[in-house]
């Protein structure tokens, strides 16, 4: 007998879903039922690509270009999902950006950026999803972290304090929405095997990928799909006493002291 869907009928909004983690969340939600709008900025191929697959799978899938660092756009992106499906669901909050350089070179430019891309749009994404949500008698939120919110990572200074940014709004979020039946949590995934990060590795010719796989208790390294399973979870049932909370999912890469 076949399983019903867990998702079946549902929307999920996954910001920059045309690559990497994002697509891996968006193309779960979709096996799994769900019905997704697809998000990008910069690079519509891959973007059409996943909605494609979506559709392959049986499910709509919306695509939409939006900067979600400009509040225009973030707001458009909500009047699009509304208008193609009436209401949301799930909020992944993906999309990511940042200037990588040590602190005396930041410039006030790449703050902003970084700030407004990573952080203020988790903020003004959540006040636009919680009232679509809240139409379809509650849902979730979930916002992809990184361990450089509380970890010094090489060149990462304004990523990490925009993570870190992420990682509070997400317990304001947890407890503020709770009375409107939406769950918020974050993952904070550590290195991931994305094809970026082969193809860095393969530029860097520094074996990245090899070490990191040794120091990972696990013994790999995390996928998308790895990321995407626990996204996932959170927007369960099973998971409804999760609140406000960062799931770390790293194979224990950062458990030992370095």
């Amino acid at each position: 007998m076949k399983l019903p869907s867990p998702f079946k009928g549902k929307t999920v909004l996954v910001t920059g879903s045309g690559r990497g983690i994002g697509r891996a969340i968006a193309l779960h939600f979709a096996s799994l039922g769900a019905d997704v709008v697809v998000n990008f900025f910069r690079n519509p191929g891959p973007a059409g690509e996943t909605a494609a697959e979506i559709e392959k799978l049986g499910r709509r899938a919306l695509l939409v270009k939006a900067n979600i660092g400009e509040l225009d756009d973030l707001n458009r992106l909500f009047d699009e999902t509304e208008k193609a499906f009436g209401g949301l669901d799930i909020l992944v909050h993906n999309a990511a950006s940042g200037y990588n350089r040590p602190v005396l070179e930041q410039k006030p430019k790449g703050w902003d950026w970084t700030m407004n891309i990573n952080a203020r749009s988790l903020l003004f994404a959540s006040q636009r999803a919680a009232q679509l949500i809240e139409k379809r008698g509650g849902g979730h939120i979930v916002s992809i972290s990184s361990p450089g919110a509380n970890r010094v990572l090489p060149e990462y200074v304004v990523v990490g304090a925009s993570k870190a940014a992420l990682e509070s709004l997400t317990r304001y979020l947890a407890v503020e929405f709770a009375p409107m039946n939406i769950v918020v949590n974050a993952v904070s995934p550590g290195i991931v095997e994305t094809d970026a990060l082969k193809h860095f590795d393969a530029l860097a010719d520094k074996n990245i990928i090899q070490k990191a796989v040794e120091a990972t208790p696990a013994g790999r390294l995390a996928t998308p799909e790895d990321v995407a399973g626990v996204v996932a979870f959170l927007c369960t049932p099973a998971a409804a006493m999760i609140r406000g909370q960062v799931i770390v999912v790293d194979g224990g890469y950062t458990l030992p002291g370095r």
